[in-house]
């Protein structure tokens, strides 16, 4: 990582290993920004990030050989946090040569990672927002899904005003467990049930029933929400991928995912053969389906 300052800003060159699909982060991440919280376009991510010591902003710009990452941070102690949560948002440190080895190998897939080397799984700078949004995103489309969650952040999140948010449009940091609990699943917009699962999973969060960090233990994280009502597998698997970065989550009762398997004819020999990368298999066949103009998954 090199870096310089300027403004009163910090600039970062994030180093990452090639090959590197940046635009394919910013497409995954594009269809599912929180209005508010989140700005993205073809060339770049923006966001605002709660941090342990301040609010901050950062706005991320994906080369073929680094990512360019602009910080506004008020407090220098959360500068390192804010790196490793933007490198982490990218999956910048992940081994794209072992994980495509691995991929390529399965003649069903192989033309998937020859056209999109260095695909990432993206993660997230919060696993608590990353996790009420996949819960939002149950059984509702993307765009349904982003708007909610953008109305739940303007409601209980914290209003910023840093410089670098109002150039890229944003107003707020994404509410916290302690501010979502207490809330009356009726006022969140969604069915009564799913709103019930989002507060529960936020007083769970609060009360540090389970762990939503970066190299957490999935299956932990995974029991912990399957045990609050109204979350269940696919959504514990998506945010033990995301959030806690586990590399081989397969999220088998995705439809998109199932209709991808089918088309290409791979069964359960074949998905066998993708361990331990069984989350970049799902990101591949993810991305296949857009790629012919289907839907991402909501969350």
């Amino acid at each position: 990582m090199s870096g310089s300052e300027a403004a009163g800003r910090l600039r970062f060159r994030l180093a990452l290993r090639e090959p590197f699909d940046g635009a394919a982060v910013l497409s995954f991440l594009r269809s599912r920004a929180i209005p508010g919280v989140e700005v993205v376009t073809t060339e770049f991510y923006a966001r605002v990030l709660r941090l342990p010591h301040s609010t901050g902003v950062a706005v991320l710009r994906p080369g073929s050989d680094c990512v360019a990452c602009t910080l506004e941070v008020p407090d220098s102690r959360d500068v390192g946090v804010a790196v490793q949560r933007c490198r982490a948002l990218m999956d910048l440190d992940a081994d794209p040569c072992a994980v495509d080895s691995v991929l390529r190998a399965e003649p069903r897939i192989a033309p998937l990672i020859r056209r999109s080397p260095g695909l990432r799984m993206p993660g997230h700078v919060d696993g608590f927002e990353l996790s009420v949004r996949a819960v939002i995103g149950q059984q509702v489309s993307v765009a349904g899904a982003s708007t909610t969650a953008g109305r739940i952040a303007a409601a209980y999140g914290e209003p910023v005003q840093h410089e670098l948010a109002t150039q890229y449009g944003l107003t707020h940091a994404f509410c916290t467990p302690a501010a979502l609990a207490p809330a009356d699943p009726a006022s969140l917009g969604m069915p009564r049930q799913r709103g019930g699962a989002v507060t529960g999973l936020a007083a769970a969060v609060e009360a540090g029933d389970f762990s939503l960090d970066r190299g957490a233990d999935a299956e932990g994280l995974r029991r912990g929400l399957q045990s609050i009502h109204g979350i269940g597998e696919w959504t514990a698997g998506y945010v033990a991928m995301r959030a806690a970065g586990d590399p081989d989550v397969f999220l088998n009762t995705d439809l998109v995912v199932r209709r991808q398997l089918a088309e290409l004819e791979c069964g359960k020999q074949q998905i066998e053969r993708w361990r331990p990368w069984r989350s970049y298999a799902v990101m591949h066949l993810w991305n296949r389906a857009a790629s012919r103009g289907r839907r991402w998954p909501a969350a």
